[in-house]
This record gives structure tokens, C-alpha cells and sequence, in this order.
């Protein structure tokens, strides 16, 4: 602050001060919506191309090649950890949960808990912040380096689209792997709360397997496996715009990876919150 400033009554310096903040939190509203508004508008493009390239227009076919690869690099290299993840999930619900009800006389509905919190919450949310930190980061820095090698000028100049052949094929991708692995980790998380049930807690693995079945609908398995679906969109879309948006060269790039994870997550978490709300209003 400069002397001249300081020279300045306090009468004067309040209200500058005020003003000033009130500015700051002003720009940071703007850009708040002005980076919502990309991000539903980069949405809208890639449903434009979706449609386009699966009614089979010639000029915007999408490759098919392009999205088994993208789903080969997203999703199949991702099981090993979403197993390891989530059937530790599923051993620690198990153990916490057991104290509480076999106080209750009630042990055995570990299995109802257990299968209730994977299938409908902890499977597709915790496979969707892994996948956030797995492929939304490798997808960010893939189309921030090729910003800043010009290679999307060069595809423009071509007079090819970066959606189609850059955008689409990742989040469609991104969104049907998410569904595989929403099933993959809901069948792990039951496994672990079943070896931590029949080994540690003596449990009956037929008894474990009946109260599981009684107590899933399969409102249960489709809610869970909508979240994911809407996860993976979510990862694919805001890695993609980070990344098409990077700025400042290798530095830029490597801010765009932790931004895209870190946006994610928050993203993700207000989803899970919303599409709850919204499943408990309608008897979900």
C-alpha cells in the first residue's frame, strides 16, 4: 500500500476496501458462470456429435476404433485398483458396522448395510473419484499438450473437428466404462464385507448371500449404475475442457491435471448429493 494511501481517512479507506472486495468476489462470480457456461456448452457440442456420428453422416461418422481405444486406456486399466479399492471398502464397512449391530442382537444385517452402501453410493462415487485421479488427470494433460503443440490448430486447419475426433470418443468412453465399473466394484465391495462376515465376524456365507440378495431391489442396482454413467461424463467432459483450455505452456499443462482432479471431485460429490436428494423425493 503506498503512503499516499495511507495518508487517506479512514471514512475513505473503508469503503475503498469494501469496494475492492466486493470486485473481487464480482470477477470470481463471472468467471464461475463463464466457466459453467463452457463446460455445458463443450457438453452440448459432443451430444451434437454423438448423435451425428451414430446416425452414420459420412462427414461426422465417429470412429469406433477411436472409442474402443479410449475405453481400453480409460477403463480396462483401471479394474486392478477399483478392485483393491473397493474390496477394502467393503471390509471396513463390514468391521465398523459389526460392533453397533451385534449389540443389537442383529449381526447378521452387516450383509443388508454393506450391500445397500456399495450398490447404491460407495461403488460408482469412490470408482469415479479413483477414475478422476487415474484417467481424468492422463486426459487433461493428453489435449493440453497437444494445445500447446499446435496440434488442434493443425486439426482446424485441416478442417477436421476436435470434438469428433478428440472429445467425443473419450467421453463416450469415460461414461460406458464408468457403468462396467460401477458393476465391477459393487460385486468386490459385497465380496469384501462377505470374506470379512465369514472370516473375522463367523458369519454363514449362505445366511451373508440371502440377507444380501432380500435386501437389494433393483431400484438399488439401477440408481447406482445411472450415477455412474453421469460420474463418467462428468470426468471426461471437465478433463477435456481443462484441457482444451490450457494456457502457459508445460506449467499450464501440469496446473490443468491437478485443476481437472481436483474440480472433479467436487463435481462428482455435489452430483452424488443431488442425485440423492432426488432418489429420496421419489421413493428411490
Amino acid at each position: 500500500m503506498s503512503a499516499h494511501s495511507t495518508d487517506r481517512p479512514w471514512w475513505y479507506r473503508g469503503p475503498e476496501a469494501v469496494g475492492a472486495l466486493t470486485r473481487q468476489q464480482v470477477d470470481r462470480s463471472v468467471d464461475g458462470v463463464r466457466y459453467v457456461g463452457g463446460v455445458t456448452r463443450l457438453i452440448w457440442e459432443v451430444v451434437l456429435r454423438t448423435v451425428k456420428g451414430f446416425r452414420g453422416r459420412t462427414g461426422g461418422r465417429l470412429r469406433l476404433s477411436a472409442i474402443a481405444a479410449q475405453m481400453t486406456r480409460v477403463g480396462v486399466r483401471s479394474i486392478p485398483i477399483i478392485l483393491l479399492v473397493q474390496i477394502f471398502i467393503g471390509i471396513i464397512l463390514a468391521l465398523n458396522l459389526a460392533p453397533t449391530l451385534d449389540a443389537y442382537g442383529q449381526l447378521e444385517r452387516v450383509a443388508d448395510v454393506v450391500a445397500i452402501a456399495v450398490f447404491r453410493e460407495l461403488g460408482p462415487l469412490i470408482s469415479a473419484i479413483i477414475l478422476s485421479g487415474f484417467a481424468g488427470a492422463a486426459i487433461a494433460a493428453e489435449l493440453g499438450a497437444m494445445v500447446e503443440g499446435e496440434e488442434i490448430k493443425a486439426l482446424r486447419a485441416h478442417a477436421l473437428d476436435p470434438i469428433r475426433f478428440l472429445v467425443a470418443p473419450r467421453v463416450i468412453a469415460t461414461t460406458i466404462m464408468m457403468v462396467g465399473l460401477t458393476v465391477i466394484a459393487d460385486v468386490t465391495g459385497v465380496l469384501g464385507g462377505l470374506l470379512t462376515a465369514v472370516g473375522i465376524l463367523n458369519l454363514d456365507a449362505w445366511v451373508y448371500m440371502d440377507m444380501t440378495r432380500a435386501a437389494l431391489r433393483l431400484n438399488d442396482y439401477y440408481t447406482g449404475l445411472a450415477k455412474g454413467a453421469i460420474f463418467g461424463a462428468i470426468i471426461a467432459t471437465l478433463a477435456c475442457y481443462e484441457g482444451l483450455n490450457v494456457k502457459g505452456g508445460a506449467e499450464g499443462v501440469g496446473r490443468a491435471t491437478t485443476v481437472t482432479v481436483v474440480k472433479s471431485i467436487v463435481a462428482l460429490i455435489g452430483a452424488d448429493v443431488v442425485f440423492t436428494a432426488i432418489f429420496y423425493v421419489v421413493g428411490w
